[in-house]
C-alpha cells in the first residue's frame, strides 16, 4: 500500500487538465435543479377523484356491529347499489364489524367513520376464488386480497376508521417459490394458479390492480397478510395521511408497482418491511410488461420502524424513474434511503431526488445504493446487471447511522452521475463505495468513529469538495482498485497527508486542490 504524504505539483500538472474534460460533465445537481423545478407539472396531473354527494350506510345492507357477526354481503350489496346509483360514498359507521374481501367498483368511496374498524375474516377460503395480482414481481392468480379492486376509475379508501387485518393465521406460511419459476417459464397467467395453503402465497391487503383516479386517505391500516397497500398498474393515486401500523413477515407498508404518476404526502409509518418502496416486476415477468414506476412524490412522512423509509426495488426490472422525496423524518428505521438490486434483474432505476431529510438512530445506513442484493437467492436469469443513474442526495442531516453513505455497483455496471450535498451525519463510518463513476460529495460534515472519512475502490471521476471530516482522520481518502483515476479533492484541508492508496492504484490517481 502507498500512503501519499503529498500530492506532488507534477501530478497536479499533469492530471488536472485530464480531469477537468472527464468529470466536467458531472453536474447531477444541475439537472436536479431542472427536475425538481418540473415536479409541478406531475403533481398538477395528481388529481383526486371526486364523488356524487349520495350515501350508503352498510348497516341498511345487513352489516352489524361487534365484530362476531361476517358483513360480506352487506358490503358487496352496499357498493354495488352505490355502483348503481352512479357513484358516491358506502358509509361504514363506528363499530367493529367482521367481513371477508371487500371489492370496490368505479365511483365507489369506502368512507370509515371515526371509530370504525373493519375486521377481516381469518378463514382462507373466504379469499377465493382466485383473482389477478402481483406477487414478488410476478402475475399470478391468487387469493384475494382483503380490500380488491380491479379496472377500475375513481376509487377511494377514505375516514379516519381502523382496517384490522386480522393476519396472525396467515404468517406461518412459506412460499413454494413456484410463481417465480413460472414467470421464468413464461407460462400464460391462466396457469398460474394459486390460492391454497400449500403453495404459500399470502394475499396482500389492499390492492389497486390497473385502477385510475385514485385516492386513500386517513385512515390507519395493519397486522395484514402480506404487503399493506399495493397499487399495480394504477395512475393518478393519491395516498395523503394515512398511518401504517404492522407487523408480520413482508408487511410493507406502501408498494407503488408499475405505476405512473403517485403522491404519498402526510403519512406515517411503523412496518415490518419497507415504508414506502417502489417496484417495477421481476427478471422476466418485468421484461415483459415493461411498465416502469415513475413520476413519484413522497412528501411530509414520517417513520418510526421500517427496513427503508425510501426504498426502491429489489424488483425493479420494469425501471424506475421521477422519484422526487423532500421534507420527511425517519427515526429507528434500517436506513432512510435504500435503492436495491442485484446481477440479473437489468431495470434503471434513474433520476431520484431527495432534499431535506432527517434521520435518526438508523441501524445500518442513512443512505445505501447496492446492486449486491443478497435477501434474493433465486438463480439470476442472466448475467446482465441493473443501472443506477442520475441522483441527488441534499440536506440529510442526523445522527445515529453505522455508515452515513454506502454505494456498491458493478464493475460493467457502475453507479454514475450522483451527487451527495449539504450531508451533515454523525455515524460510526463515513463513504463507503465501490464501482462508481461520475460522483460528487460536496459539503460533507461527517463525525465519524473510525475508519477513513471515504473508503472508495474501482472508483473514477469523482470530486469531494469542503468536506469536513471530525475528529480529523488518519486516513482521510482509502483508494483501491487498479481503475481507480480521475479523484479531485477540493478545499478539504482534513485530507492533508491522509491519502492512502492501494496496490496497482495510479500515483495520480488523486489530486489535491
Amino acid at each position: 500500500m502507498i500512503v501519499l504524504k503529498k500530492t506532488t505539483h507534477r501530478i497536479r500538472a499533469l492530471a488536472f487538465p485530464l480531469l477537468t474534460l472527464a468529470i466536467g460533465c458531472v453536474r447531477a445537481d444541475e439537472s436536479a435543479d431542472k427536475a425538481w423545478a418540473a415536479m409541478p407539472e406531475i403533481l398538477a396531473r395528481i388529481v383526486p377523484p371526486v364523488f356524487p354527494n349520495k350515501e350508503f350506510d352498510i348497516t341498511s345492507y345487513g352489516a352489524r356491529a361487534g365484530g362476531s357477526e361476517i358483513c360480506t354481503a352487506a358490503f358487496a350489496s352496499a357498493i354495488a347499489e352505490c355502483m348503481k346509483a352512479g357513484g358516491g360514498r358506502v358509509i361504514v359507521p363506528a363499530g367493529k364489524f367482521l367481513t371477508g374481501p371487500i371489492h370496490l367498483q368505479s365511483n365507489v368511496d369506502l368512507h370509515l367513520a371515526a371509530g370504525a374498524e373493519i375486521i377481516f375474516s381469518d378463514r382462507f377460503e373466504d379469499y377465493l376464488p382466485v383473482v389477478p395480482v402481483r406477487v414478488g414481481g410476478i402475475d399470478v392468480l391468487n387469493y384475494s386480497p382483503l380490500i380488491y379492486a380491479k379496472d377500475c376509475t375513481n376509487v377511494a379508501v377514505t375516514g379516519k376508521g381502523k382496517l384490522n387485518g386480522n393476519a396472525e393465521k396467515w404468517w406461518k406460511w412459506k412460499e413454494s417459490g413456484q410463481h417465480f419459476k413460472m414467470g421464468a417459464m413464461g407460462l400464460p397467467l391462466e396457469k398460474r394458479v394459486f390460492g391454497t395453503p400449500e403453495a404459500g402465497i399470502r394475499p396482500n391487503f389492499l390492492c389497486l390492480y390497473g385502477c385510475k383516479n385514485v385516492l386513500l386517505e386517513g385512515f390507519t391500516i395493519g397486522s395484514g397478510p402480506n404487503w399493506t397497500i399495493h397499487p399495480v398498474y394504477c395512475q393518478n393515486i393519491t395516498v395523503r395521511g394515512v398511518n401504517v401500523d404492522t407487523d408480520g413477515p413482508n408487511n410493507d407498508g406502501i408498494d407503488p408497482d408499475s405505476c405512473r404518476d403517485v403522491l404519498i404526502e402526510n403519512c406515517t409509518f411503523s412496518t415490518g418491511d419497507d415504508c414506502v418502496v417502489l417496484k417495477s416486476g421481476y427478471n422476466e415477468d418485468g421484461w415483459r410488461v415493461g411498465r416502469p414506476t415513475e413520476n413519484v412524490v413522497m412528501r411530509h412522512c414520517s417513520s418510526k420502524r421500517g427496513h427503508g423509509g425510501l426504498v426502491i426495488g429489489s424488483e425493479m426490472s420494469g425501471d424506475v424513474r421521477n422519484v422526487f422525496m423532500e421534507n420527511c423524518e425517519f427515526e429507528g428505521t434500517d436506513r432512510a434511503i435504500r435503492i436495491k438490486s442485484k446481477r440479473g434483474r437489468g431495470g434503471v432505476v434513474e433520476k431520484v431526488y431527495a432534499r431535506d431529510i432527517k434521520v435518526r438512530d438508523m441501524k445500518f445506513e442513512a443512505v445505501i445504493l447496492n446492486m449486491d442484493y443478497s435477501s434474493d437467492k433465486n438463480p439470476a436469469a442472466n448475467e446482465k446487471s441493473p443501472v443506477f443513474r442520475d441522483m441527488c442526495f441534499e440536506r440529510i442531516t442526523g445522527s445515529g447511522a453505522p455508515v452515513a453513505i454506502r454505494i456498491t455497483g458493478e464493475g460493467d455496471s457502475p453507479v454514475e452521475n450522483i451527487r451527495f450535498s449539504d450531508i451533515d451525519l454523525t455515524a460510526k463510518l463515513g463513504v463507503v463505495a465501490s464501482s462508481i463513476k461520475n460522483v460528487r460529495f460536496d459539503n460533507l460534515r461527517l463525525k465519524t468513529g473510525k475508519g477513513p472519512a471515504f473508503d472508495l475502490a474501482n472508483a473514477s471521476q469523482v470530486i469531494i469538495s469542503n468536506a469536513e471530516i471530525s475528529p480529523k482522520p488518519d486516513v482521510f481518502l482509502k483508494l483501491e482498485g487498479e481503475s481507480s483515476s480521475g479523484i479531485r479533492i477540493e478545499s478539504s484541508p482534513a485530507a492533508k497527508g491522509g491519502i492512502s492508496l492501494g496496490k496497482g492504484v495510479p500515483a495520480d490517481a488523486v489530486t489535491e486542490k
